[in-house]
């Protein structure tokens, strides 16, 4: 693939839109588009009128027969991982492959990781992973761009295997963000995404050509698999766009409910889609 630059100068505008609205979110401190979800408990203190009264203790005062609120401070930034599919079927799409896409999906969080002055470290799989350490700064950028300049889809995608050798270098928790078309067994993706935990951020986003997902094929066609290798003829009537359409659309469901029963944020996107929509749906607060 090749970066369009005028990408790049829409990311810089997007980046002060978005740390703008963190920043307004939260007024009176640094905060990252890729801060923590939630607070943590930092101590205890004595009741004073005012106070929220959802913020007593009540378990200290059952021993104490004292009032104490419960202070909490917000979590600091998460880590910044991304992984993104290079399999073959991720070279399908026209005029955009599904890669193309998803690649500038993943220079998107990179870069607004490096506005925020946060390290990444990315990461590509299809039939093997290949990892890059984590940094912070443009360099980083810079040698994720050439790698995925350098990328030719192919080979089968190894899910289960990439996130299990992946999840052993996660040793924090972290906003993780995983794209691929995930056009593969739901048990496998349900299998790869439990080893993650559920103390991370974790964000799937499901990329597809509009072509196959609205199954736009019709008539006497020659289709090949573009992991496999294997090529048939075959005519596609309606009905069969019909059960297609249906397929795809209860794999894509499945997907969803495994990710909600994990605790993990599902998107799905056609590569017609703009891309800024997606940023904004990903990192708006939920």
């Amino acid at each position: 693939m090749a970066i369009d630059t005028s990408f790049l100068t829409q990311l810089n505008r997007f980046a002060l839109i978005v740390n703008k609205r963190v920043t307004s979110r939260y007024v009176g401190g640094r905060r990252s588009v890729f801060g923590g979800r939630g607070t943590t408990f930092k101590e205890h203190r004595i009741y004073a009128p005012g106070d929220d009264i959802r913020r007593v203790d009540w378990k200290v005062y059952a021993r104490t027969d004292d009032l104490y609120v419960k202070r909490y401070e917000e979590d600091r930034s998460l880590a910044v991982h991304l992984l993104m599919d290079h399999s073959a079927s991720m070279g399908f799409g026209s005029p955009r492959a599904k890669f193309d896409f998803g690649a500038m999906l993943a220079l998107g969080f990179a870069y607004l990781a490096t506005k925020s002055n946060e390290k990444f470290q990315f990461a590509t799989f299809g039939d093997h992973l290949e990892m890059f350490r984590p940094q912070r700064g443009m360099n980083q950028l810079a040698a994720m761009m050439q790698h995925l300049n350098s990328i030719r889809t192919g080979g089968k995608t190894g899910f289960y295997e990439a996130i299990n050798k992946y999840r052993k270098i996660i040793n924090t928790r972290s906003f993780i963000v995983i794209i691929s078309d995930f056009l593969f067994p739901v048990n496998e993706i349900e299998q790869a995404l439990f080893q993650l935990g559920s103390t991370h951020d974790i964000k799937i986003i499901q990329v597809l050509d509009r072509v196959e997902r609205n199954m736009l094929l019709e008539g006497d066609l020659r289709l090949k698999d573009s992991e496999s290798g294997l090529q048939m003829r075959t005519f596609i009537s309606q009905r069969m766009r019909e059960e297609f359409r249906k397929g795809l659309g209860d794999h894509v469901a499945r997907i969803n409910n495994v990710c909600n029963q994990l605790g993990i944020e599902f998107y799905s996107a056609t590569t017609d889609t703009p891309l800024f929509d997606v940023f904004f749906d990903v990192l708006k607060e939920k």
